[in-house]
């Protein structure tokens, strides 16, 4: 097995299995969308017995510390922004769907509401300012809550003054 790094020994003390396995079911978990019950079979092939509840600890336990980890090799994004909201169907329910882009086209962020109100196109902004940075444009669509949200993120200094890059109607 692998030989674990210094800085995540403190992540793995005291488990009682080795913690190539705990990162393999949780990853598993993760990115395949297998259940419990599935990743103990897959792990009982592999002559390692577990419960489900155990994987069910270990995701809870590490998902948020290997997130912070991976959170070091995204990619950076542009200062430049690109915003829009839609109307989608999810599940038979509907929501609003915003969404922000760089100027290559990469996903800044996404964030689903019941509403669509300048709340929630702040609390959206403030989101997105949070975990990537502060942009240095924005362009927005005709939508006026966007641009009242806007405005108060530069109003209470959260944005630069002139980041609102006019109106663009699709």
């Amino acid at each position: 097995m692998s030989v674990l790094h210094e800085d995540a020994a403190d992540l793995y003390k005291g488990c009682h299995f080795n913690h190539d396995i705990i990162t393999l079911c949780v990853r598993w978990y993760v990115t395949y969308k297998l259940s419990y019950r599935d990743l103990v079979e897959m792990m009982a092939e592999r002559h390692v017995d577990l419960a489900h509840t155990t994987i069910m600890r270990w995701v809870q336990r590490y998902v948020p510390a290997f997130v912070k980890r991976w959170q070091r090799y995204r990619r950076p994004v542009g200062t430049s922004w690109r915003c829009d909201e839609t109307y989608i169907r999810i599940k038979g329910h509907w929501a609003y769907l915003y969404r922000t882009v760089d100027r290559e086209g990469q996903t800044i962020d996404f964030f689903l509401s019941e509403h669509c109100d300048s709340a929630a196109a702040k609390r959206f902004f403030a989101r997105a300012i949070e975990k990537r940075g502060r942009p240095e444009k924005i362009t927005l669509d005709g939508y006026a809550a966007s641009h009242a949200a806007v405005g108060e993120l530069q109003a209470a200094g959260v944005l630069p003054p002139n980041s609102l890059c006019g109106r663009t109607v699709i």
